[in-house]
């Protein structure tokens, strides 16, 4: 596992993720706050973007 030796803080705008698949195409952004993740697939604003509570992304990851 890597270890990026970064200390984070997540603000209240959160953090904006770019990914890329493995040829380097944008395919989305991840937007992290701390009450929620936003999915926005290929170039659409935050607020049209998909967002998941962390409660309900535990639940989903964990098979809840």
């Amino acid at each position: 596992m890597k270890e990026f030796s970064v200390d984070l803080d997540i603000k209240s705008k959160g953090i904006e993720l770019e990914v890329r698949d493995p040829q380097g195409k944008h395919i989305g952004d991840l937007v992290v706050t701390n009450t929620k993740l936003v999915w926005c697939k290929g170039r659409i604003s935050v607020k049209n973007g998909k967002a998941i509570s962390w409660k309900d992304f535990q639940e989903f990851m964990e098979g809840n």
